[in-house]
């Protein structure tokens, strides 16, 4: 069975500096998949990888079987792979309305774009209601909600997640997660998600991996890695 996303051997250095050792793992297509781990684990830098933002070694990458360990992130966002960054990455002195319409820069398909434009407004009505407010002004969660629309914009098989309760209060954080889970059920996107609250995560996963030191150490069911001791212990406080 071929996967949608196939990690092989993936290494990355920084300078000399090893930040993940020949790493492999695999989605598949309508899957949320976790990579859960402490700070500094690589996770971040595993998402990086994937999006051509920072250099892999030769057939490291696989997306729909074909290797794309060379091409650049910008041809990914045209092939269907979407990255909602750390730290949101929105323009701030445009407004929602901008922001929004920039996600789809790769495409022409008119009249797709602004069927496109109405359901992520209906995901997210509260943009809707800021559409022509500058994104500077906006908060935590309204900045993140934005980011993640924004990438859907670009129709994505394929969405990489970073981080997307960091900084946010609890109640907002079960908006955004439920949002997270309805994008793959309805839409039928694909996820890849990192993300440091490991509860959140691998409960609306179906599979996840643990990130240490650069390092696979654990992966698994969502549900199992749950009921998994040591992870309860280290990574649930449980």
């Amino acid at each position: 069975m071929e996967h949608l996303l196939e990690i092989n051997k993936l290494s990355v250095s920084y300078n000399v500096v090893p930040a993940l050792h020949d790493i492999s793992f695999y989605v598949d297509k309508g899957e949320i998949v976790s990579l859960i781990g402490p700070n500094g684990a690589g996770k971040t830098t595993t998402l990086h990888s994937i999006s051509g933002l920072l250099k892999r070694n030769k057939k490291s990458v696989f997306y729909c079987g074909e290797d794309i360990s060379n091409i650049e992130a910008y041809k990914l966002v045209k092939k269907g792979v979407s990255q909602v960054p750390e730290g949101r990455g929105i323009f701030p002195n445009l407004t929602v309305a901008e922001n929004i319409q920039l996600g789809a820069y790769v495409r022409k398909d008119l009249s797709g774009i602004k069927k496109d434009k109405e359901k992520v407004y209906e995901l997210f009505p509260r943009l809707l209601e800021r559409r022509s407010q500058i994104c500077a002004t906006l908060s935590g969660g309204e900045l993140q909600m934005l980011s993640i629309a924004r990438a859907l914009m670009a129709r994505p098989l394929l969405l990489l997640l970073d981080e997307p309760s960091m900084g946010l209060a609890p109640i907002i954080v079960d908006e955004i997660f439920k949002i997270i889970k309805q994008i793959n059920s309805e839409n039928n996107t694909t996820i890849l998600l990192v993300e440091q609250n490991a509860q959140m995560a691998l409960e609306i996963s179906d599979r996840a991996y643990v990130l240490e030191v650069g390092n696979i150490v654990n992966e698994g069911p969502a549900e199992e890695l749950e009921r998994d001791d040591r992870i309860r212990k280290v990574y649930l406080g449980l």
